[in-house]
């Protein structure tokens, strides 16, 4: 790739941000409607994906002090714990609850136990995905 290439770097910064925020509607929206924690997860990590791409993969993971390896450790803990303490507590396994919470921006949203689990498999998902393509690629994850 060219080391001057404006284009791409200025379009990557917008689409960077609707990717990001088509990926949270999807997760937000997984449990009443098609999307959730996989899917969103795809498109948040199609985001960072375009990022290393428009830019030099170092300096990306310098800006995103993440460590995508810690990322998919974590969601994978999340969501494991979300399926089983419900059973220290008399439940069948990935019992869920619910609620309903009024957001300022967002008005009432239906939050349930899945919606955590769903986090736990988008940080899974981010986490696995960039992690494959950083290695395929030849940069650090």
């Amino acid at each position: 790739m060219k080391e001057n290439d404006v284009v791409l770097r200025t379009v990557t910064k917008i689409v960077v941000f609707i990717l990001l925020t088509f990926g949270f509607y999807l997760f937000l929206a997984g449990h009443n409607n098609p999307g959730g924690g996989f899917i969103g997860g795809l498109v948040f990590s199609s985001a960072f994906i375009l990022m290393f791409l428009a830019f030099d993969v170092k300096q990306v993971l310098v800006a995103l002090p993440l460590d995508f390896r810690i990322l998919m450790i974590t969601g994978s803990l999340v969501s494991f714990a979300t399926a089983v303490v419900p059973m220290f507590f008399g439940k069948p396994f990935l019992y869920q609850t619910d609620a309903y919470v009024q957001l300022p921006l967002l008005g009432e949203v239906h939050l349930t136990t899945v919606t955590l689990f769903e986090a736990g498999i988008v940080l899974s998902v981010v986490g696995v995905v960039v992690t494959v393509m950083l290695s395929i690629s030849g940069g650090r994850s």
